[in-house]
């Protein structure tokens, strides 16, 4: 699942997770402050028997209003569930507005995230062997218009996740089409002209049962289905896209009051909700305001203020500047969170094809460097990365491309360069930037002196667009000239399926670099096909092979989050399955 925030990517460093990092280093804090340093997320289990209603939360109070600043941070471009695959838009929206099969809860005593029923009364019952999984659907979960959830509802949003020209960006690209039914072949409704999905055959409904078919093992199926586009949609054209996009029918506790893309996003009850059909959702506020594309500076001073409107106010990260300050004035209402998350550099496979260049690119990045003036947090927030997959994902092999860990090092670069023919001209690039955050115009400058000094000549192109929706479009026209791209990605789960084949596979959505090696193609396959418990080790032993013999993808950083808290915001907590502020829980205290 790829980070929203444009800074984090551009700079090759993470900002915004489905899912769990570590790391060595840390900050020492001045005086009242907490010692802060990297850490690696905790495991993800499982809760089968989690029942509704979910447990109240001690002494939660209704009523108020939580606003929410994301510094940086465009958010979705649209809310349709089929299409969200960014840890912000997922994050607001699974708590919020939109239910799926399954879902994840804090467990209130451990405090660690569990994946536990949502829509469905459990995780599933798969087949003996993972290619077909039923689902039996609530009969008490109701829309914002009263209506009940239908398990047709269901089939027919599970459908909508087959169409990958619909939905170009969404996460239906990576796992319905890779490990549905008819995948590779059935194209989607909407491409297809099949409107009720009569053509494909990967649901079957009987009664309030949903049977979901594969085209090969899956063992993962109760994991996807936490996604939103494992959830349902409204039967016939009243969720075609993009309109459905700007005006979705909410069905969690929260429901849509208005929506501006890369402004804001107001949500308010959704008075038809049910509680005692969901197991992990709460509805305490009356209201969140989400705030995107907010200005790191101003944020931390609103946070520092402890103003009226501070004091029920919620920032996802905590600006470098103000560190110290924030993290021994707030206390505990500075969160630390862990997650599964990897930044890159994406140099272009076709374009930059010399691995002699792509080391040198990674030993030009100024690493400390990016991070300070984007707002992070060196040896907290962000720590050096060595492989695809980040610190406590299961199958992690700790390995390093060129001998030692890479740091800002214009001489090594500059042999490198040497070695590739470039050692009496600069080698070019052309890459953009998001200048509508100013940290993201800082790190660019800091990259561009690494880079300059380190013998490449930058030419640097400033987008006020998402650069995602440049990188992800193979046809757009800037998008073509360029030779280093950006991503930032966390984990759909935990599980190295979900790193590897999205970031790495021919085609895959999100492989801005554009790496293609048939060989390594057929290896993604075949772990699929490995028994369950060889199949952490295969993703590790894999991506230490791609790393070392072909290394088309630079990792910049692992990555944890500060998110603030105002201090009349109650449960302030982290959601260690994506990385974000746990929405579910919070509260206005009084």
């Amino acid at each position: 699942m790829r980070r929203s925030k444009p800074l984090a990517v551009v700079a090759g460093v993470a900002m915004f997770a489905l899912a769990a990092c570590g790391g060595g280093g840390g900050t020492e804090t001045g005086s009242g402050g907490q010692s802060r340093e990297f850490g690696a997320a905790d495991e993800i289990t499982k809760n089968p028997d989690l029942q509704a209603p979910a447990a109240e939360i001690e002494g939660a109070t209704k009523g108020g209003t939580i606003t929410v600043h994301l510094p940086g941070d465009p958010g979705p471009t649209d809310l349709d569930p089929t299409n969200g695959w960014s840890v912000t838009g997922n994050s607001i929206q699974q708590a919020l507005t939109s239910r799926s099969l399954t879902q994840y809860a804090k467990n209130p005593e451990t405090g660690a995230m569990e994946l536990v029923p949502d829509l469905a009364t459990d995780l599933g019952t798969p087949n003996e062997d993972f290619t077909e999984w039923t689902f039996t659907i609530r009969d008490d979960a109701t829309w914002e218009n009263g209506e009940t959830i239908t398990p047709e509802e269901v089939a027919w949003g599970i459908c909508r996740s087959m169409d990958s020209t619909e939905f170009p960006s969404g996460p239906g690209t990576e796992y319905s089409q890779q490990f549905l039914f008819g995948a590779g072949d059935y194209k989607g409704p909407y491409s297809e002209n099949d409107p009720n999905c009569e053509k494909w055959g990967g649901t079957e409904v009987n009664g309030q049962d949903v049977t979901i078919k594969m085209a090969k093992p899956f063992p993962d199926m109760d994991w996807w289905g936490a996604f939103m586009a494992m959830g349902p949609a409204p039967l016939g054209t009243a969720s075609n896209p993009p309109d459905y996009g700007q005006n979705i029918l909410s069905n969690g506790p929260y429901k849509v009051e208005s929506f501006r893309s890369g402004e804001e996003l107001v949500l308010v009850k959704n008075d038809q909700w049910n509680p005692e059909s969901d197991p992990a959702r709460h509805q305490y506020a009356d209201k969140f305001i989400f705030k995107f594309n907010a200005d790191q500076a101003k944020v931390d001073q609103i946070m520092l203020s402890d103003n009226t409107a501070s004091q029920t106010t919620v920032s996802t990260q905590a600006g470098s500047t103000n560190y110290e300050r924030i993290n021994s004035e707030l206390g505990d209402r500075l969160v630390q969170q862990t997650s599964q998350c990897t930044s890159f550099w994406a140099p272009d496979y076709q374009e930059i094809s010399d691995i002699n260049v792509r080391k040198a690119l990674a030993w030009a990045y100024p690493y400390e460097d990016v991070w300070l003036a984007q707002g992070e947090v060196p040896g907290v927030t962000r720590v050096p990365a060595n492989s695809v997959m980040p610190p406590g994902m299961a199958g992690k092999h700790d390995y390093f491309a060129d001998g030692e860990q890479f740091t800002y090092n214009p001489d090594k670069a500059k042999a490198l360069l040497a070695e590739a023919g470039y050692e009496d001209k600069p080698y070019p690039i052309k890459m953009i930037y998001y200048e509508v955050d100013p940290l993201a115009v800082a790190a660019q400058k800091q990259i561009v002196k690494g880079l300059e000094e380190s013998g490449f000549e930058v030419n640097d192109v400033a987008v006020s667009d998402d650069p995602y929706t440049i990188w992800t479009n193979p046809d757009d026209k800037l998008n073509k000239t360029l030779n280093l791209r950006g991503v930032n990605w966390c984990s759909d789960w935990p599980s190295g399926l979900t790193m590897i084949p999205p970031l790495l596979r021919t085609g895959a959505t999100y492989n801005t670099e554009q790496f293609s090696e048939p060989s390594i193609d057929d290896e993604m396959d075949a772990i699929t096909e490995l028994p369950l418990d060889e199949q952490a080790d295969a993703w590790g032993a894999l991506d230490e092979k791609i790393g070392t013999e072909y290394f088309p993808i630079i990792p910049t950083a692992f990555r944890n989050d500060l998110f603030v808290f105002g201090s009349k915001v109650g449960n302030p907590a982290g959601d260690g399955a994506i990385g974000a502020p746990y929405y579910k829980g919070l509260f206005v205290s009084e």
